[in-house]
């Protein structure tokens, strides 16, 4: 006789979950990809300088927050293929401010945090997943802490001290690895719950992601890159 798995069966959980991630990560990749896509063109193309130039960086930075913002708070109420839209318009702008980057550093030093924030993301995702510990409160610390380094990076941008910058470089990091723990986490919680269906979650975890990934490999670069003289 034929026998259906249980839905609620261990076995079952796990693929789900595993279905979940594989498709959220899928999506972040594709959005480094953009980034790197667009970082690349923007500067070996010669678009960087005329950006620069032109001084059209301020509405660079202003699109990206903007998207970033309606990305945040009109989320719920958008198609999923709007939000995908808006991942990809985002990563694409991040890509264009981070060819700054090819101009600061050798670009072995690029390649190489890249792939260093590659593993360590690995080795992190692997925890988030496989955590049986509650980390809603974990969230909060984090926010906090972040909100704290933001606030003291502000101020050494007066100072000016070195010693600061590489303290906050390791700090923010750290934060950043925290935060790469909790929202996959969180992410996992979010399908067990059903708040927000599939389509939407893959990419809302995409984009949660998108940026732990980034912040950690510009705070490898800054502490290890080689600097063009």
């Amino acid at each position: 006789m034929m026998q259906f798995e249980d839905q609620s069966s261990p076995v079952s959980t796990i693929s789900s979950t595993n279905s979940l991630l594989s498709k959220t990560f899928f999506r972040m990749f594709l959005g480094i990809l953009a980034t790197a896509f667009a970082a690349g063109y923007t500067f070996y193309s010669g678009m960087l300088e005329s950006l620069m130039v032109n001084n059209s960086f301020v509405g660079i930075f202003l699109a990206e927050i903007i998207v970033a913002l309606v990305f945040s708070f009109a989320f719920r109420k958008l198609s999923p293929a709007i939000v995908t839209g808006l991942f990809f318009a985002y990563s694409i702008l991040t890509g264009v401010t981070l060819s700054t980057l090819f101009v600061m550093f050798e670009l072995n030093s690029i390649v190489y945090a890249l792939a260093g924030s590659a593993a360590i993301f690995g080795i992190l995702a692997y925890i988030g997943k496989n955590t049986t510990k509650d980390l809603s409160s974990f969230g909060t610390i984090l926010m906090v802490t972040l909100s704290i380094g933001l606030i003291v990076t502000i101020v050494n941008l007066f100072i000016g001290n070195p010693t600061i910058d590489i303290v906050l470089d390791w700090v923010i990091l750290f934060i950043f690895a925290g935060f790469t723990i909790y929202d996959i986490n969180k992410i996992v919680n979010l399908q067990n719950s059903g708040i927000i269906e599939d389509e939407k979650l893959y990419i809302y975890g995409a984009m949660e992601l998108y940026l732990d990934f980034i912040n950690i490999f510009l705070r490898l670069l800054y502490l290890f890159g080689n600097r063009k003289d």
